[in-house]
């Protein structure tokens, strides 16, 4: 029977057209589906799927055509087919060739366009790490070592902080030698039971010398093995054993100070202000030290847990010897540390309280001691927002200790709270030639780098922060501001779904979905960091805001993170985002209320 004697529902059948549109449906939702899965790993956001449901409704009737004219009909009352029959076979078969050749040729098209896209951007990031080391660009020295941490053989692990504390005093005593290029704590105790070659670390931490040793604590007495060795071909150009009483440990110790900076011909520092530092307790209480390295220790783990058992051992080291400038330093800043980490309300400010005297306690007992003075620089930056009084306290401990990498740092994060972003920039880099693989740091530079627009050197800066600690937070984050503003929505969106959940990933996820161009995601973002993270983070809702271009509520949320003291107040005058509304006058109201310069416009 003829087509032309059936009903048009009877025709549809005959030729599956009901069975094709199903089939096609079905299709394009597993497309679909595959889309939102795929998508963001290879650049592209999920706001594209929207173009493939476009192009899948535009090329439907298409399809059905195609399906009339190329699929067989059914066997049923089957006919010879006329000339004109077979015709339309034929035009049917050749023009889904070709659209089969145009759709094919399109996919491998946008799929090269893709690879291309993820290629550029592969080389983006591999010249952001490679390029990395031009943010500090600094020459190995012949005159510089890396004390590695000394190898605590006593056979009891819970004296590992006698080995460290004996390697850091090293590296204190030789910080005060002048040419003498000494790498800091954080980068050198990286390197502890480390199989890496002598030449690989040398490289890394951009020195000539390594000195490296073993303590044996037994009793009332102790074993120190040293060796000081060319990191270029890992030959020992001095070594000795020293087995001691435990009482002349100091003297040991400047026993070993003497001996390495005669072998690299190093003189203590000339006058200028400089002091020669020392963290030993003035009566000589051994006991008193040997509390003092605990608090150290515990306060370098940074765990809320550890602060209070540093916050022990610190008090510990003052009851034996109440004079303990160091001490009371040591203690001022776990407090504060403790305070704005892992406190709040009334805890927070008896914190605080206690932190104010014990700075004071050190300054007054020793107004030599650097340490003391870097203590109530960063009690008054963090409590007070005392930037004024921080900003005296920051210049001097860097007239008594002038390469103290550690004062060097925070001083430019006060620098930059100012607004005064080129120093800032430098000395990070002055202070990330002395600890080269702290990781933090580098993220820091990375975010005085942005409102300077040197977008590059920010993502460089960032990269090398992950690359060293891949596990740290707000990296990424960091990561999807400067996708943000480079205006790349796919790149930000994928930066940012790389933050490990928390404050900082709700943070980076609101953020980024500002400019992905799908409201509705973009307000639940907003959504979810309000209702999670309120409390935590009322700074980083009104940089949301920013992004919005809702001045109105940003302001608002800034009053808030002033009331409830967001650290995050101190980052106003480099943050790119908020920095957008420098000329509005609420701005500058809010500078002057809580305490800073207002921008020039």
């Amino acid at each position: 029977m003829a087509d032309e004697n059936l009903s048009f529902m009877a025709r549809l059948k005959r030729h599956h057209i009901f069975r094709v549109a199903s089939v096609y449906a079905v299709a394009v939702y597993i497309l679909i589906q595959a889309a939102n899965a795929v998508f963001p790993d290879i650049g592209l956001s999920r706001s594209h799927v929207r173009y493939i449901i476009v192009a899948a409704a535009l090329l439907f009737p298409m399809v059905l055509v195609l399906g009339w004219m190329f699929i067989p009909p059914s066997k049923e009352n089957p006919e010879k087919f006329s000339r004109w029959q077979r015709l339309h076979w034929w035009l049917g078969t050749v023009l889904s060739l070709v659209i089969i050749v145009l759709v094919t040729t399109s996919g491998i098209y946008l799929w090269r366009i893709n690879m291309r896209h993820l290629e550029a951007e592969t080389a983006t990031a591999s010249n952001a790490v490679s390029n990395t080391a031009q943010l500090v660009v600094a020459p190995i020295p012949s005159n510089s070592i890396a004390v590695l941490p000394f190898i605590n053989i006593g056979g009891h692990a819970d004296e590992q902080y006698f080995s460290d504390g004996l390697s850091e005093d090293l590296i204190i005593a030789l910080s005060q030698f002048n040419g003498l290029k000494v790498i800091s704590r954080n980068s050198a105790f990286q390197f502890r039971d480390s199989k890496v070659d002598s030449k690989t670390i040398g490289e890394k931490l951009g020195v000539a010398h390594l000195l490296e040793g073993s303590v044996r604590r037994s009793g009332h007495k102790v074993r120190v093995s040293t060796e000081l060795v060319n990191a270029a071909d890992g030959s020992t150009l001095w070594s000795q054993r020293y087995d001691r009483p435990y009482k002349d440990l100091f003297k040991l110790q400047d026993d070993i100070t003497s001996t390495v900076a005669t072998a690299l011909k190093a003189k203590l520092l000339p006058g200028g202000g400089a002091v020669v530092q020392s963290d030993r307790p003035p009566s000589g209480n051994l006991d008193a030290y040997t509390a003092y390295l605990q608090g150290i220790f515990y306060y370098s783990s940074n765990t809320e847990a550890d602060d209070r058992k540093a916050i022990d051992y610190f008090n510990e080291a003052i009851r034996l010897d109440p004079r303990y400038a160091a001490a009371y330093a040591g203690l001022s800043n776990a407090w504060t540390s403790h305070a704005a980490q892992f406190l709040s309300g009334t805890d927070m400010s008896k914190a605080y309280a206690k932190a104010r005297a014990s700075a004071n306690t050190a300054i007054t007992l020793n107004s030599d001691l650097a340490a003391a003075h870097l203590a109530r620089a960063y009690l008054l930056q963090t409590a007070d927002f005392d930037w004024a009084g921080a900003d005296s306290e920051f210049k001097h401990a860097l007239q008594l200790a002038p390469e103290d990498s550690g004062a060097k740092f925070k001083w430019a994060v006060l620098l930059a709270t100012l607004g005064k972003l080129d120093p800032a920039v430098q000395l990070t880099q002055e202070a990330l030639v002395r600890d080269p693989l702290h990781a933090i740091w580098y993220g820091w530079l990375a975010e005085y780098l942005l409102p300077l627009n040197r977008l590059d050197e920010a993502e460089a800066a960032t990269r090398k922060a992950i690359a060293l600690q891949p596990d740290a937070v707000g990296q990424y984050e960091l990561l999807a501001i400067i996708e943000i503003l480079r205006g790349d929505a796919s790149a930000a969106l994928r930066a940012a779904q790389m933050e490990p959940p928390g404050v900082w990933g709700d943070t980076a996820l609101a953020l980024a979905q500002q400019i992905s161009g799908n409201r509705a995601a973009a307000d639940a973002a907003l959504k979810n960091l309000i209702n999670k993270q309120t409390d935590n983070a009322p700074y980083q809702i009104a940089e949301v805001y920013a992004l919005r271009k809702d001045p109105d509520q940003m302001f608002a949320w800034l009053e808030r993170a002033w009331t409830s003291r967001d650290p995050g107040i101190s980052s106003l005058l480099y943050d790119p985002l908020l920095l957008r509304y420098k000329d509005d006058p609420r701005f500058a109201a809010f500078c002057k209320k809580v305490g800073l310069p207002v921008p020039k416009t």
